[in-house]
């Protein structure tokens, strides 16, 4: 039997089957047009505590009494948003700078960690004898809206929460009697003055990384046949910052997140 002769299964073409397909018609397997992603609600942090609150949002600079200004973890997780982006032109010192800073937030919350595990087991020791203690708790906690468009603003907003914890923890201590005044001033002292210190790293990398000049700066420039404004913007951030380690720039070692493309 021959092609010609191989009978059809399908029966004659109707004439739906047999019209063109217009070019701008989509296909029939074609996935239909999905929206962006986004938060269905918005997310929240709650706080219990004036020293948490107080780490959140900094302190804005007092022109009468010439009090500096302090940035919290809000104008942390700006100037780290800002970095993140700039991560996407290939910028190594962008990649190091998120290293660095979130290895430190992760020590400091590490840090915490382990102080709570410890007095939480103190409770618990406590609770086998016969004592169960809770931990103070604000009757009217605030509730502030995140809305951050980078992951290290979550990881800010969660050092931050921990750090909330943390004093509640410490103040039942001193008021039961567990802590002295003076040890749980000093305990809560210590690690806010961590954070301080970490929230006040990046102003000088984003100060001079922002600046209109050195934003188209990449490791492209640091190529030999980069031309006399790459060589500007490399010496100018090499004296400003340091060297580059190797493996950042050779991006075996990379931020946790990172807006850079890798081919």
């Amino acid at each position: 039997m021959t092609t010609q002769d191989t009978p059809s299964y399908l029966g004659p073409a109707s004439a739906v089957d047999s019209a063109p397909i217009p070019r701008d018609a989509p296909t029939p397997n074609a996935p239909p047009a999905l929206g962006r992603l986004a938060d269905e609600s918005p997310d929240v942090m709650m706080l219990h505590t004036q020293d948490a609150y107080r780490m959140f949002v900094g302190r804005a600079a007092d022109a009468a009494t010439k009090a500096p200004a302090i940035p919290g973890g809000r104008r942390f997780a700006a100037m780290l948003k800002a970095i993140w982006y700039l991560s996407a032109n290939d910028n190594p010192y962008a990649d190091w700078l998120l290293i660095r800073v979130y290895q430190s937030l992760a020590d400091i919350r590490s840090q915490m960690g382990q102080v709570i595990e410890a007095r939480e087991a103190e409770f618990e020791r406590l609770r086998r004898k016969g004592l169960a203690l809770s931990v103070l708790a604000s009757r009217s906690p605030v509730t502030v809206e995140l809305g951050f468009r980078s992951p290290y603003g979550y990881a800010t907003a969660e050092a931050i929460v921990e750090f909330d914890y943390h004093v509640r923890m410490v103040k039942t201590l001193v008021l039961k009697d567990r802590m002295s005044d003076e040890a749980g001033r000093a305990d809560i002292r210590a690690v806010g003055r961590g954070l301080r210190a970490l929230f006040l790293e990046p102003i000088r990398w984003e100060r001079y990384l922002l600046r209109e000049e050195m934003l188209p700066l990449s490791r492209r420039d640091f190529l030999p046949g980069a031309d006399e404004a790459a060589r500007q913007r490399v010496r100018a951030a090499v004296a400003l910052f340091g060297e580059v380690p190797r493996k950042v720039f050779t991006g075996e070692e990379a931020p946790r997140h990172s807006q850079r493309r890798i081919t």
